[in-house]
């Protein structure tokens, strides 16, 4: 007998600096307030946020000091490893295994690492020296969903192995003192560190289902979202307002991906949505016809972890988890391209 793909482990991880919102407002206060002249203006971001906390791979002085790109990097090399075992150790000890992974997709587009990060702890976590890897870049906040759909594909292509998703990111690597731009500051007041993991499996077992996934892309939009990249490090680009976009476009999009298996919205129990930011959250809810204050969860994470890109809606799945499944629920988010990702789970029976 063939069986479907399942969930069968999340694990979570954040890196061990705090950033308390109330400081990093106070840094970024330091650093921009006599150079910009609308700061004062844009800081009330810092309390309109609906974050209260986030975690960096560095202590938030650091951020300060200008370094360069090769410092940063590594930055994100040391902090992406630690973050990576965390969450990946975590997920599979909750499926019960050890080492015996068949394949590891690693998501992450906020630095650059060669070898890729799931060989750089391949050891510690004792993979087998058979094990596949299948490096992901450049999706962003779209890479948890998407790498969960590419996960569970390679998973049904070869019924039984073991199929480990990490999505891992730096955000906080973008806060740029030397760059005085509206979209800097925003990130400053958005952006954390964290790490997710999922095992996936072709097997009887799991907490879910994995249903269906799928993508949209819009035309002629990438100037949204994405990096710009020079001798500093990467810079955040934020070109279009993403609010005003989603409550326009977001519900064709998901329309669009849920008809290719004969669904609609009115199918699906609850959405499960990457909180880019309040006013996102605000907007998904508007877009979807969910009725304000329906994303509770996403509310929740995006005030105890800040947007982490790729891992943030794994995060919320995993809250969602813990308080139970309804019988259909798609995770959605949104990237670079710009591109909305969906993927179905049902609750296991």
């Amino acid at each position: 007998m063939q069986h479907s793909v399942k969930l069968v482990s999340v694990g979570t991880a954040v890196p061990p600096h705090v950033i308390e919102q109330r400081d990093a407002a106070r840094a970024s206060h330091t650093a921009f307030s006599s150079r910009f002249d609308d700061f004062e203006k844009l800081a009330r971001v810092f309390e309109t946020s609906g974050i209260q906390r986030r975690y960096g791979v560095r202590p938030i002085d650091w951020y300060l000091e200008t370094s360069g790109w090769p410092e940063r990097n590594l930055a994100h090399i040391e902090g992406a490893c630690a973050m990576f075992m965390s969450a990946a150790s975590k997920a599979l000890a909750s499926a019960g295994l050890a080492g015996d992974v068949d394949t590891i997709v690693t998501v992450s587009s906020t630095g650059i690492a060669t070898p890729s990060l799931e060989a750089r702890v391949s050891r510690e976590l004792g993979f087998r020296d058979d094990v596949e890897r299948v490096p992901v870049f450049g999706l962003g906040c779209a890479g948890g969903v998407s790498g969960l759909s590419i996960a569970s594909r390679l998973a049904a292509s070869r019924p039984g192995s073991v199929v480990l998703l990490v999505a891992v990111e730096t955000c906080t690597l973008a806060f740029r003192m030397d760059k005085l731009t509206k979209a800097n500051i925003v990130a400053t007041a958005l952006f954390g560190d964290g790490a997710a993991a999922c095992v996936v499996r072709a097997s009887e077992a799991g907490l879910a289902e994995v249903e269906f996934a799928g993508q949209h892309t819009w035309p002629d939009t990438l100037d949204i979202m994405g990096w710009s990249v020079d001798t500093e490090g990467l810079g955040v680009i934020f070109d279009r307002a993403i609010p005003p976009f989603a409550e326009t476009h977001v519900l064709k999009g998901v329309s669009s991906i849920l008809a290719r298996s004969d669904l609609t919205p009115a199918d699906v129990d609850r959405f499960a949505c990457h909180p880019g930011g309040s006013k996102v959250i605000t907007a998904l809810e508007a877009a979807l016809k969910l009725g304000q204050g329906a994303l509770d969860r996403e509310r929740e994470v995006l005030s105890d972890y800040g947007n982490m890109s790729s891992p943030t809606a794994l995060f919320v799945l995993e809250k969602l988890l813990a308080h139970g499944l309804p019988s259909r629920t798609v995770l959605t988010a949104m990237g670079p391209g710009f591109t909305l990702s969906c993927l179905s789970l049902k609750a296991a029976a």
